[in-house]
């Protein structure tokens, strides 16, 4: 079965964006280290899944960087791989090789996880993003913790309905003051 993966900047406080979605809390200024990571989580996907409101904005962002890749690292993964947007209201979206799912998530992510492939991973937003997490869809969390609380703002853990135990498998301090916590369910 495929393993399906979260990665996502967060605050210390949980947040994954201000309240009407700002991003002006994330470290931006990723090192050599933090790249490595990312490439080493992302190297063996071969399938993206977003949210509408997320991919609104993702999918033309990495194609707009792809024209300078040695400005965005990873652009052409993020461009080439498949991404599957899930959305209750899109029925099209632009951009190479996206499509969207209109089908219940439950369903179409355990029928993702058990087809051939390699590894999934998914991005936000926070509303779909506690949809996986709610329904105990994720197989690894990547959080990016930045060195910042802002007190308020959109959680992707406010809504799971109950308790989530998870287990440490790593913990990492990145030399730009991101702090990656990567967890796996607890059996």
């Amino acid at each position: 079965m495929r393993k399906l993966k979260l990665q996502v900047q967060i605050t210390l406080d949980g947040f994954i964006g201000g309240p009407n979605g700002e991003m002006d809390w994330l470290t931006m200024n990723w090192g050599e280290d933090v790249m490595r990571y990312v490439g080493s989580i992302t190297e063996p996907v071969d399938t993206i899944l977003l949210g509408r409101k997320l991919a609104e904005g993702f999918i033309p962002a990495w194609q707009s960087r792809l024209d300078t890749p040695e400005t965005a690292p990873g652009a052409e993964k993020m461009v080439n791989t498949p991404k599957i947007v899930f959305s209750k209201t899109l029925e099209s979206i632009e951009g190479k090789n996206a499509t969207v799912n209109n089908g219940n998530l439950v369903e179409e992510v355990n029928a993702l996880k058990s087809q051939d492939g390699a590894d999934i991973i998914a991005y936000g937003g926070a509303e779909f993003v506690s949809s996986l997490i709610k329904n105990n869809l994720i197989d690894e969390y990547h959080l990016f913790v930045n060195p910042v609380a802002q007190g308020k703002g959109l959680s992707i853990f406010g809504d799971i309905g109950s308790k989530l135990n998870l287990k440490l498998v790593e913990a990492k301090a990145f030399d730009c003051g991101i702090t990656l916590l990567h967890y796996q369910p607890a059996s």
